[in-house]
C-alpha cells in the first residue's frame, strides 16, 4: 500500500479529498458514488473523518476499511484521542493494520456535544495530538499526518505557540500536515513560513473548499474560525440571489486560490468535498491536476 507521503513527492502537484462517514443508506449512496467518480481522476490519497468527538468512530473505520479493500484509491483514515482510553486506540491502529491501511490522520479531537466546551482526557488515554503521532507510529509502519491551523488553534493563545505545538507534532513522527480552511492564499503561506522558520522542512497540504452555494461558504467560515474576508463577500454578494451566478463565481475563487497556491510551489490541494464530487472535480480540472484517463501517476 503506497503511502501519503511518497504521492506528496511524486515531482508534481497532486490533489487529495476528505469524505466524512455516511449516516445512513442514502448517504452511503451518494459517499460511494461520489469515491467511484473521483477515483477515475486518481487523488494522491482520499481521507475519512471521525467525527465529533469520535461519534462516528465504527463508520469511519467500516469506511476507510472499504476504500481501502474495494478501491484502488489510497486511504488515510482520522483517528481521535476522545473518550479513547490508550487500549482502544491500539485496537483501533491494529485493525486498520489488518485491512491495509497505513495511513492516519492523527488528531487530538474536540469535545463531544460543545467543540468549545473544556477537553478533559480519558483518565487512561491521551491528551495531545503529539502522543497519538508517537503512539501510532510505535506500532507499526505508519504515515502519520497532523492538523495545521492557519489562524491558530481556538485554544491557542497564539500564533506562535500554535505554530510551536504543530512543529512538536512533526518532531513526533508525522510526515504531513493539512492546513484547516482558510480564504486567502497569504493566510496559509505565513503558517508554511512560520514552520520553515523553525528548522522544520514538513510537507503542508492547504486545505480548500469549493464554494457552491451561500451555506457552504458558512460551513467554510464555521470550520475556519475566520471571518470572511470583505473583499471575498462582495465579490459574492451580487449573486445571492441567483445560484447558479453563485456558485461559478465560487468556483471562480476557489480555482484562483488553488493556482495561486500551486504557484508557490505546494506539493497539492486537499479538498473538503462535504461527500459531494462535482465541484471538486470541476476545480481539478481547471487546475489540471486530474491524472491521464486510464492512467495512474506513480509514486
Amino acid at each position: 500500500m503506497t503511502t501519503v507521503i511518497e504521492r506528496l513527492r511524486s515531482g508534481r502537484p497532486v490533489f487529495s479529498v476528505e469524505f466524512f462517514p455516511p449516516r445512513d443508506t442514502e448517504d452511503e449512496r451518494v459517499l460511494w458514488a461520489s469515491i467511484r467518480d473521483l477515483e477515475r481522476l486518481d487523488p494522491a490519497f482520499v481521507s475519512v473523518t471521525y467525527g465529533a468527538g469520535g461519534s462516528s468512530r465504527d463508520r469511519t473505520i467500516r469506511t476507510t476499511g472499504r476504500v481501502a479493500t474495494e478501491t484502488g484509491l489510497v486511504p488515510m483514515a482520522h483517528l481521535t484521542a476522545v473518550q479513547h482510553p490508550v487500549a482502544e486506540l491500539r485496537h483501533v491502529i491494529g485493525w486498520y493494520a489488518a485491512v491495509g491501511v497505513r495511513n492516519i490522520l492523527a488528531v487530538r479531537g474536540d469535545p463531544p456535544g460543545d467543540p468549545n466546551g473544556e477537553w478533559v482526557a480519558h483518565p487512561d488515554g491521551l491528551t495531545y495530538a503529539e502522543e497519538l503521532v508517537t503512539l501510532v507510529r510505535s506500532l507499526g509502519d505508519f504515515c502519520v499526518g497532523v492538523a495545521a491551523f492557519p489562524y491558530g488553534h481556538p485554544r491557542s493563545p497564539d500564533l506562535d505557540t500554535d505554530t510551536d505545538h504543530l512543529v512538536r507534532k512533526f518532531r513526533a513522527g508525522a510526515e504531513f500536515g493539512i492546513a484547516q480552511l482558510f480564504f486567502q492564499a497569504e493566510d496559509f503561506l505565513r503558517l508554511r513560513d512560520r514552520v520553515a522558520a523553525r528548522g522544520c522542512d514538513a510537507v503542508l497540504l492547504p486545505g480548500l473548499m469549493p464554494f457552491t452555494t451561500r451555506r457552504s461558504v458558512a460551513k467554510a467560515v464555521e470550520l475556519s474560525g475566520a471571518r470572511l474576508p470583505a473583499a471575498l463577500a462582495e465579490r459574492l454578494e451580487p449573486y445571492a440571489d441567483d445560484p447558479p451566478a453563485f456558485r461559478a463565481a465560487g468556483i471562480d475563487v476557489v480555482t484562483e486560490l488553488g493556482a495561486r497556491l500551486l504557484a508557490e510551489g505546494v506539493a497539492g490541494l486537499h479538498f473538503y468535498t462535504l461527500n459531494r464530487a462535482k465541484a471538486t472535480k470541476e476545480v481539478v480540472a481547471r487546475l489540471g491536476l486530474a491524472a491521464e484517463p486510464g492512467r495512474r501517476r506513480a509514486a
